[in-house]
């Protein structure tokens, strides 16, 4: 496979297009229309909820309240679920991640290739022994619907992520679909000023993106500034109180030691998850399954 020159990473590219950086690809139109059909099928059999960010076991800072997501979400490979307070080495390893449903095989097809792509690219000192790309969050992006105490009702945009690191070991990668977004990779000013952005792309429907490595994984932070709304919305998607325009699939790599299954989650763990394993189970087999 052939890439543009490599480009200085100081440069934000100005029109969506491939290229190549040092740890860091962009490919356009990377999911064949066939694939893009099949994993359309696949969403519209998931069923995403809505998660709130603390529970007993995690509770909020001091004199705030719990908070739900911006978003539904669903998970692939392991479970993360927001109040188990996500993966976060070296304290932050264990009973974290709780085993979820395999990819369907229009992913794993897709998600071989990258691989590969992967390991013939980056350097091979970021990628981990046994690195495979086996978790994925489906994160939907769009409009939130808030009833208003008169019965009422208005739309929130809250198509956006705010500035984070994946801590997952090793690179990871992402494919887009709907309405293009902003995605940019910053240095973090903390809460003092705004934040510089160091590069940023527009990641379009069928788009792969990959990074990894020192930089781009290590010591900048990334966020989703905005979503376009030129098109239409996904239709037939099993999302409540949300209006979608994007769906991403993000696929990092958990090590197999890490993953739990739910009937090993210690016990106090497993009342917090409760209520979202119980939903999950009305409409997952698996989930369904793993309730005994």
């Amino acid at each position: 496979m052939k890439f543009r020159p490599k480009l200085n990473p100081s440069i934000a590219p100005s029109k969506s297009r491939n290229f190549q950086n040092h740890n860091l690809i962009y490919l356009k139109d990377y999911v064949s229309a066939s694939e893009k059909q099949q994993i359309f099928d696949y969403l519209k059999r998931l069923t995403p909820i809505w998660e709130n960010r603390f529970s007993a076991s995690n509770p909020p800072p001091e004199n705030e309240p719990n908070r739900q997501l911006l978003r539904p979400v669903y998970w692939l490979g392991n479970w993360q679920f927001a109040c188990l307070d996500y993966y976060h080495p070296p304290k932050g390893m264990y009973n974290r991640c709780v085993k979820a449903e395999p990819y369907p095989a229009v992913l794993e097809k897709i998600i071989k290739k990258v691989e590969s792509l992967i390991k013939e690219n980056f350097d091979e000192r970021d990628i981990p022994n046994d690195w495979h790309l086996n978790t994925c969050l489906i994160n939907y992006y769009g409009y939130k619907t808030e009833v208003l105490p008169d019965g009422s009702t208005k739309n929130i945009d809250t198509a956006r992520v705010g500035e984070h690191k994946d801590f997952e070991p090793g690179p990871i990668a992402s494919i887009s679909f709907g309405e293009k977004a902003l995605f940019q990779f910053v240095k973090s000013a903390g809460k003092s000023s705004a934040s510089e952005v160091i590069l940023q792309q527009w990641l379009e429907d069928g788009s792969l993106q990959m990074f990894g490595g020192e930089k781009f994984k290590k010591q900048l932070f990334h966020r989703v500034q905005r979503v376009e709304e030129k098109g239409q919305p996904f239709q037939d998607l099993n999302t409540t109180f949300f209006e979608t325009r994007r769906v991403n699939f993000t696929f990092r790599y958990v090590p197999r030691d890490h993953v739990t299954t739910l009937s090993r989650l210690p016990g106090a763990l497993r009342e917090d998850i409760a209520p979202y394993v119980l939903e999950l189970a009305t409409k997952s087999l698996f989930w369904k399954s793993e309730l005994g």
